[in-house]
């Protein structure tokens, strides 16, 4: 079969160029001075569901300040009226959530309470942002600009000199749904709300946050509203408030609003710690963040628009989890009590079955330190609440999606190195949670299926199942839900053998090979069973029931830790080549990489899961597939598989393939970039691609990477020169297509030497991943 690869080697070589990478006269022109900040387009995914925000934020702030159009997430770029400035959001989440207190400035008379009614328009040409700020002109004639603490949001509003210039605080309404608010005017700068939501693609929650606004000079009169009733003078209301200021003279408001999800006391002391700061101060002191943040990555070489397309990917992959604690350590818990953090930031919002796959390795990588918090923050959650996470907003379990994404999570960081100190609390919230299910007066649902998958094998598909707790039911997906499983087992037996829970290990290994049970033979995919055990649904592997978000087909190549065990069951590696190149649509890929990426691989929008055979480069399941062809023996065909899916990243508002959930398709964009891919995620295995760049210096912390600094090269990487001819650590040379955590961390170079045609590197039986036992 190694005999077949040398013509394939050939034929591969005449691949279209792609526009991916920069001719030698652009990268001449490369601009190497001024500000990363510049780089980066908060536009960017604002349009066709990619479901990001434009507005203003630090790295991981619990506040993101952000106008909201009528969009369920927030901002679509398509319409074009405001109906507030609002302080939650969630970066690129498919559900509504956040929204909390829109305010926005008017003029005249305050006779309208719905945000929909008294929206202002605005023209995007009168509109710009930048990483830590947002400003807009508005129809009215009043500018908006915005710009943030960790957990302040501060505005500055510029009106035209009336002496009815109103600032309107919308308790009331949000992006999710209202479960009760109130507010309260303190004094003449000073208002106070609390406010109750529920949602989250299901009816999920309740939580409650905490805001107080001080405006940065009196207010000359000011009332409240209760539904469509307005109220003069009123100083108490269940809707919202307005208040009024004379802009004849003094044209401008600033106001800094703090948020707390724990009580009025918290979000009063946040203003005190973050507060007191002129707009202008915070808006330099957050791009300072930002720029300290950027810097952790210097690139050579590149477009400007892969260039900017790469750093608002970083930018991105920097805003979640956030900080869910107050100023002085205090969050509420999953248990609804309040705690203290002593030690460590807590953080909340967990789209784990999104980020385990990218972005948590991107922050173990980046930004050790918050990583480490935020690995420590979810086991906080068990201790807390009872039971480990699996969607959470807030102090809340919404349950959505499905498996078991957690445990890969919380190995990541426990390969990376971050859970020093606390291992075996973790482990024993991993154990807890792959062994058993949460009781249930619990209000999430953990490995649901658990009980059937531990007996049997597998998670049954049971797609007529009530629901037994709001969210995702995992009976409802149990074809890839059991896949899942077996991954979590796999890398969870991984770290029971780090720490000497030998027998632990072999039970856990043993389950990892569960993902057999639910392979047909007959029709050479994997497919649902019900309970009694029997295939059941569709054998059409493009439109098979039982899978989440995907089919057969996509869900195939979920089994990193066993690929050789994937192969065997296909019938072989040349099978499995003959179906991974089907699946990529590779003959075409040859022929114009960037058409077959839009017209091929992307079957419809962000949210066309189903019905497909081919590759979905705009959802979590196939997100390592590209790297599969690293185990069959034909590494070349990842890079061109990959290269061609990073053309789908843009520098306009179209720009992003598909939902950014919290981050997950902006790591994987500056990860396949930079050469360096999680292809097992929960373990420490990194995948080897051609660069994007000439030059990549990361910048490490050097707690968990003593060297401080790690440079990746390829020079002359081209459209006419993209194949990997060989690889270099350190000097020496590495013929495998992968580096584990621990030899990544003690290097200082990996260099890529590049060619125009694919050569025999990483061909060979030894170079391919490693299987997990």
């Amino acid at each position: 079969m190694r005999g077949t690869r040398r013509t394939r080697l050939c034929l591969a070589g005449v691949m279209a160029a792609s526009a991916l990478i920069a001719t030698p006269a652009a990268r001449a022109a490369e601009r190497t001075d001024g500000h990363l900040t510049d780089l980066v387009n908060p536009f960017i995914g604002t349009q066709d569901e990619g479901n990001t925000f434009p507005g203003a934020a630090v790295p991981f702030g619990m506040v993101q300040l952000s106008p909201d159009t009528g969009h369920n997430t927030g901002y679509d770029y398509t319409q074009n009226r405001v109906r507030g400035f609002s302080l939650v959001h969630l970066s690129g989440v498919g559900c509504r959530i956040g929204g909390d207190l829109p305010v926005l400035p008017t003029t005249g008379a305050v006779t309208q309470t719905d945000y929909a009614k008294y929206a202002a328009g605005f023209r995007h040409a009168d509109e710009e942002a930048s990483p830590g700020y947002y400003r807009v002109g508005l129809d009215s004639g009043i500018r908006a600009e915005l710009t943030a603490t960790a957990r302040t949001g501060v505005q500055r509003y510029t009106f035209p000199a009336t002496g009815r210039a109103n600032v309107l605080l919308n308790a009331a309404q949000a992006l999710h749904r209202p479960g009760g608010s109130k507010v309260e005017i303190l004094d003449d700068r000073t208002v106070r709300t609390e406010i109750t939501g529920h949602g989250f693609c299901r009816d999920t929650g309740p939580y409650t946050v905490h805001t107080i606004t001080r405006f940065s000079r009196p207010f000359t009169a000011h009332g409240t509203w209760d539904g469509p009733k307005v109220t003069d003078g009123a100083r108490t209301g269940g809707g919202g408030a307005y208040v009024t200021f004379d802009t004849a003279r003094d044209r401008t408001v600033e106001a800094t609003t703090a948020l707390s999800y724990v009580d009025a006391a918290g979000a009063a002391a946040n203003l005190r710690a973050e507060g007191g700061r002129s707009f202008d101060a915070v808006r330099r002191l957050a791009r300072e963040e930002w720029e300290r943040r950027l810097g952790t990555v210097r690139v050579r070489g590149g477009a400007p628009t892969l260039r900017r397309t790469f750093y608002s990917s970083l930018y991105r992959s920097f805003l979640a989890p956030n900080v869910g604690g107050d100023a002085d350590g205090r969050y509420l818990g999953w248990d609804r009590r309040v705690h203290r953090a002593r030690g460590f930031t807590y953080y909340q919002n967990w789209s784990l079955w999104d980020t385990y796959r990218t972005q948590a390795q991107l922050l173990a990588l980046l930004a050790p330190r918050e990583a480490r918090d935020m690995a420590r923050s979810v086991v906080q959650v068990d201790e807390d609440g009872g039971w480990l996470p699996k969607w959470g907003y807030g102090p809340v379990e919404t349950n959505v999606m499905s498996g078991d994404p957690v445990t890969p999570f919380l190995t990541t960081a426990y390969q990376m190195g971050l859970l020093k100190g606390f291992e075996e609390r973790a482990y024993r919230a991993l154990r807890k949670n792959a062994d058993g299910v949460p009781p249930a007066g619990y209000p999430g649902i953990g490995r649901e299926a658990n009980a059937e998958y531990i007996a049997q094998g597998f998670a049954p598909y049971v797609w007529n199942r009530p629901l037994a707790k709001m969210g995702d039911s995992d009976y409802h997906h149990g074809a890839s839900v059991t896949l899942e499983y077996a991954l979590a087992d796999a890398v969870l037996a991984q770290m029971a053998r780090g720490l000497g829970h030998r027998a632990d290990a072999d039970r856990y290994a043993a389950r990892a090979r569960n993902y057999r049970t639910v392979f047909d033979p007959a029709t050479g995919f994997f497919r649902p069973r019900d309970a009694s055990g029997a295939f059941t649904g569709t054998p059409d592997p493009a439109r098979a029931p039982g899978f989440h978000e995907g089919t057969a087909w996509q869900y195939q190549w979920l089994v990193p830790h066993d690929l050789p065990g994937v192969v065997r069951l296909i019938g072989g590696e040349r099978a499995a080549n003959d179906r991974l190149d089907a699946f990529f649509a590779y003959d075409r890929l040859l022929a114009d990489p960037g058409r077959t990426a839009r017209e091929v691989w992307v079957h419809g929008d962000a949210y066309a899961y189903y019905n497909a055979d081919k590759y979905n480069p705009m959802n979590e399941p196939d997100l390592i597939a590209p790297y599969t062809y690293l185990a069959t023996g034909q590494p070349w065909k990842t890079t061109d598989v990959v290269h061609a899916a990073l053309t789908l990243f843009t520098d306009g508002p179209t720009g992003m393939t598909g939902n950014d959930d919290l981050g997950t398709m902006s790591a994987w964009n500056v990860l396949s970039s930079i050469g360096l891919f999680p292809i097992q995620p929960g373990y420490d295995t990194w995948g080897l691609s051609t660069p994007v760049f000439d030059r990549v210096d990361l910048a490490l912390d050097r707690r968990y990477w003593p060297g401080g600094r790690l440079t990746v090269t390829a020079p002359g990487t081209s459209a006419a020169a993209r194949y990997i001819q060989g690889v270099r650590t350190d000097g020496a040379p590495h013929a495998r297509t992968y580096l584990r955590t621990a030899a990544l961390r003690s290097l200082r170079t990996l260099a890529f030497t590049v060619g125009p045609r694919p050569s025999e590197w990483g061909t060979a039986s030894s170079a391919a991943p490693p299987v997990l036992r």
